[in-house]
């Protein structure tokens, strides 16, 4: 009796972990805030594959470094590729203001997550 107790919450413990790690919701893409002052604003962004980040706009240049490698697309309201970035893990991008009324969102084509630091400036202009 007690041996076919302990079987039975071993088996349910296993069951239970196996619905623990399939059925994990997915992970979404997101700006994590780092540091901010009155000269510049720090986020991570981690930008899943097929979840791109949501459109918006950079009113201020911007240093990039990647943390990770990967291939983003820039895409307009419509979907129209308006640039597409090859990033090294490791090395720094400049990125200059975006051009008026313009938004865009960040598609990630690495089928990776694609992990980037951003430093944005409060007073280039």
């Amino acid at each position: 009796m007690r041996r076919t107790a302990i079987l039975a919450a071993c088996a349910i413990s296993f069951v239970a972990g196996i619905g623990a790690t399939t059925f994990q919701p997915a992970r979404s893409s997101r700006r994590e805030p780092q540091f901010e002052n009155e000269h510049m604003k720090v986020w991570k962004s981690i930008i899943e594959p097929n979840q791109p980040l949501s459109q918006h706009r950079h009113d201020h240049g911007r240093a990039l470094i990647a943390l990770t490698d990967g291939v983003a697309d820039v895409v307009d309201p419509s979907g129209k590729v308006l640039a597409t970035y090859n990033w090294e893990k490791g090395k720094a991008y400049w990125l200059g203001v975006d051009p008026p009324n313009e938004t865009h969102a960040d598609v990630n084509k690495s089928g990776k997550t694609i992990e980037v630091l951003v430093v944005e400036l409060k007073r280039d202009r």
